[in-house]
């Protein structure tokens, strides 16, 4: 996967239209958490740098295509100024006569924030006219937005039918970077991760992920489905049913693969996944019927950090347990001081993943923390992403 890069088109003067994820929390009018604004700043930074005319485009919550006071971007820009260091201009649409006129006044250097693309509804939809709109307003076209990647909408997809060139900004350009590193060409042994509450959401992952990888780990509700598959009982805990055959296919396919695959030996167990306090730890062939497990046990902690200290490339999906209740959060602590400590690449996705990482404090200990969940699923499913495939090719 190689494409051309913003770093690799002539900017100045010219009219540059960088898709951007602005869609941050939002507490009566103010933006409490500016990590996405902060994560597009060195594209947009290089792009003022070099003299273009910068237009700043992204989607917020979910309008459903219609103008929500709610859901403005207006309430963004002052954020993103003070982040940014310099004056940005707002625009009240994303197309018609007035962004036209906003985007014309623009001089070298200059930033313009458009509204919502979504108070469009042909935004979403992929409306051809719309992504002709939004293309007349730009030379050059800049998607640095991968959490919407995989999305074949018009101002990630549509749009670079009609603008000349269209490149990766720096945030797509690293997420390309380590896909390529850590599933294309890995250094290996690969290790992989992979937990969460459901097998049935992680089954294509799960399928892909075993062609390419050295060692599995699966924790997460969804281990239970597995460990019945196995003929364990699993006591109260999340089952389903439907899935044992695909469970089956999995391990068979581990094991004609040589994949080394890693469940857990044992659980904490408590009365409900809300409990303040944690009733025993047991083994997971002793899973009591009136209890359930939201976290795996001190000895399962420790076989997936031993199983993942030869890794030199480990991909994390998904947590090993209840995470937000700190009764329940060490089995996924322990990956991610494993994964801290490691001299792998280490590659975080999925929003609980990151999540977990960040409250732990060990963001900064990971080779790359993925921006975009369902785009980073999609990636590790095989899937093309529309938003990537789109951009001229490097």
């Amino acid at each position: 996967m190689n494409k051309l890069s913003v770093d690799q088109v002539e900017l100045k003067g010219k009219r540059v239209f960088i898709r951007v994820d602005f869609n941050v929390p939002l507490e009566k009018g103010w933006v409490t958490d500016v990590t996405r604004i902060d994560a597009a700043l060195p594209t947009i930074e290089y792009a003022v740098k070099e003299g273009a005319r910068v237009i700043v485009a992204s989607h917020l919550g979910r309008p459903k295509g219609k103008v929500s006071p709610e859901f403005s971007l207006r309430q963004v820009a002052p954020a993103f100024s003070e982040r940014l260091g310099r004056k940005v201009n707002f625009v009240e649409d994303c197309v018609g006569d007035k962004v036209k006129k906003a985007v014309n006044s623009l001089g070298d250097g200059d930033v313009l924030l458009l509204e919502n693309l979504r108070f469009h509804p042909e935004e979403e939809k992929n409306g051809e006219e719309f992504a002709r709109a939004l293309a007349s307003l730009c030379d050059v076209y800049v998607n640095d937005a991968f959490g919407t990647a995989h999305r074949a909408h018009a101002s990630t997809a549509g749009i670079t039918q009609f603008v000349d060139q269209s490149a990766a900004g720096y945030l797509l350009k690293a997420e390309i970077e380590y896909f390529n590193r850590s599933l294309s060409n890995p250094e290996r042994p690969l290790a992989v991760v992979i937990g969460g509450a459901k097998v049935s959401t992680k089954l294509t992952v799960l399928n892909h992920l075993i062609d390419k990888c050295d060692i599995m780990v699966i924790g997460g509700a969804m281990a239970f489905t597995f460990l019945k598959a196995m003929g364990m009982e699993i006591g109260g805990n999340i089952l389903e049913e439907e899935m044992i055959d695909n469970v089956n296919g999995v391990m068979e396919k581990a094991k004609k693969k040589g994949v080394k695959l890693y469940l857990p030996v044992d659980f904490i167990v408590a009365e409900s996944i809300d409990s303040h306090e944690v009733t025993d730890v047991v083994t997971s062939q002793e899973l009591p019927k009136g209890l359930v497990a939201p976290d795996i046990g001190p000895a399962s902690a420790e076989l997936f950090v031993l199983a993942l200290k030869p890794a030199r490339t480990i991909i994390w999906n998904g947590p090993m347990g209840v995470f937000e209740n700190p009764h329940f959060a060490t089995g996924t602590l322990a990956v991610a001081k494993a994964m801290a400590k490691s001299t792998a690449l280490t590659i975080i996705g999925g929003g609980d993943s990151v999540k977990a990482v960040n409250k732990a404090g060990l963001s900064g200990k990971m080779s790359h923390i993925s921006t975009g969940g369902g785009a980073f699923l999609e990636l590790l499913e095989g899937k093309t992403l529309p938003g990537l495939s789109a951009l001229t090719d490097g």
